[in-house]
């Protein structure tokens, strides 16, 4: 990596990072690739009709999923506003225009307690209210069912891999809202690997959401895909059917607004994803992985281990030190890479700065960091070897 490179980021006086955290919002989501560059050039090349540009790329998504329709938003996160909303309000134009106001109308979504989590906020953005179902150990479908109100709106469910056995499945969930006229709302941002499970996720739920940056999509960008009469309810609360809405009951979307670049590289980076050899993508994270590992080899008072994992990054690297031996813990180190030049991020147990969050509900031990691949080029590979093993043997 040559200085040339990180020249604006200087000039405004940002110390940029070696990423081996992943794809992060905090950390700016993701590497776009050079196809998706150069998709997003020939994009801002020309003009457009925005519906046009949302409709037919939306169209082309819910084509690849396999699902009645789909809806390109401003992230995951937007998607799960939008797909709330709509749900509360559908199509009813005055219910819309008093949004994220829901007072008087069915504005409830369930959720299994065990499943209560920060992202649960964007469901709460456009005025739903959150009723949590079941124990703090584990919901059922039954407990599900008997919990649907005359407020009930939608159910909301996190998809999760491996899936918790404690908790009612996804498809379960589906079974109990269609017989009972209850939507449900999936929350899949990163469940996006292997394919097939990518695509099943997508079919199984009224609105599934997804992050783009979790497949080299802009920061910026997700995606909503289901039920068409329900997908067309979100696209009525989007950011296009705010300008357009003759009966002026505005959609809530209008601050969730995307350009024309970043729609054209979603599905750029969308048909890249479905497509490519994902052996050989996994394999080149396991290669970065194994050549850090080596780079380590050898420090007194520290193991190391690549491990597998259910996620679409395939492997990680865990480092575990004897934090008494060796002066160091797992906090010291990431905050003594964080402050070195190159700066690094590595996954530590100190909660979302470090990356912890990174890792869901699944917390690191005390002695242990992580360090992922998935976001490295090959040029920062040695980098990270050389840098981690100065901090643990200095």
């Amino acid at each position: 990596m040559g200085k040339s490179e990180f020249d604006i980021y200087a000039q405004l006086g940002i110390r940029p990072i070696i990423n081996c955290q992943g794809q992060r919002t905090m950390l700016g989501g993701s590497r776009l690739s050079q196809d998706v560059v150069q998709a997003m050039v020939q994009a801002n090349g020309s003009w457009a009709l925005m519906r046009e540009v949302m409709e037919r790329s939306s169209d082309y998504v819910a084509h690849h999923m396999g699902t009645e329709a789909a809806y390109i938003t401003s992230g995951c996160a937007a998607a799960m506003t939008l797909s709330a909303a709509a749900c509360i309000s559908r199509n009813d134009p005055d219910k819309r225009g008093q949004l994220p106001d829901s007072t008087g109308m069915r504005n409830e979504i369930l959720m299994p307690r065990k499943q209560k989590y920060g992202y649960e906020r964007a469901f709460t953005s456009s005025g739903a209210k959150l009723v949590y179902v079941g124990e703090e150990n584990g919901c059922s479908k039954e407990q599900l069912d008997q919990a649907i109100g005359p407020n009930t709106a939608a159910i909301g469910y996190l998809v999760d891999s491996p899936p918790d056995k404690s908790l009612v499945s996804l498809k379960d969930a589906v079974e109990v809202g269609r017989a009972r006229g209850i939507p449900v709302i999936a929350d899949a941002a990163a469940q996006i690997y292997p394919i097939d499970y990518f695509l099943e996720t997508a079919q199984t739920a009224d609105l599934v959401c997804f992050g783009g940056k979790f497949f080299g999509a802009p920061n910026s960008t997700g995606f909503v895909c289901g039920k068409k009469e329900l997908v067309d309810a979100v696209a009525e609360q989007g950011f296009i059917a705010f300008q357009t809405q003759a009966d002026g009951q505005r959609a809530i979307g209008r601050p969730m607004k995307l350009d024309r670049q970043s729609i054209i590289a979603l599905i750029s980076a969308l048909h890249t994803w479905v497509t490519m050899n994902h052996e050989d993508r996994l394999l080149g994270i396991d290669g970065k992985l194994s050549a850090i590992q080596h780079g380590l080899s050898g420090i007194p008072h520290v193991r190391t281990q690549i491990v597998s994992t259910d996620h679409y990054s395939g492997s990680s690297l865990q480092v575990v030190l004897d934090t008494a031996a060796l002066g160091k813990t797992p906090e010291s180190v990431a905050r003594e890479l964080d402050a070195g030049d190159p700066r690094i991020w590595i996954v530590s147990g100190e909660g979302d700065f470090f990356g912890a969050e990174y890792l869901h509900d699944r917390r690191l031990p005390p002695d242990t960091f992580v360090i992922n691949a998935q976001a490295l080029d090959d040029g920062e590979v040695q980098v990270v070897a050389d840098t981690v093993r100065s901090v643990l043997t200095g």
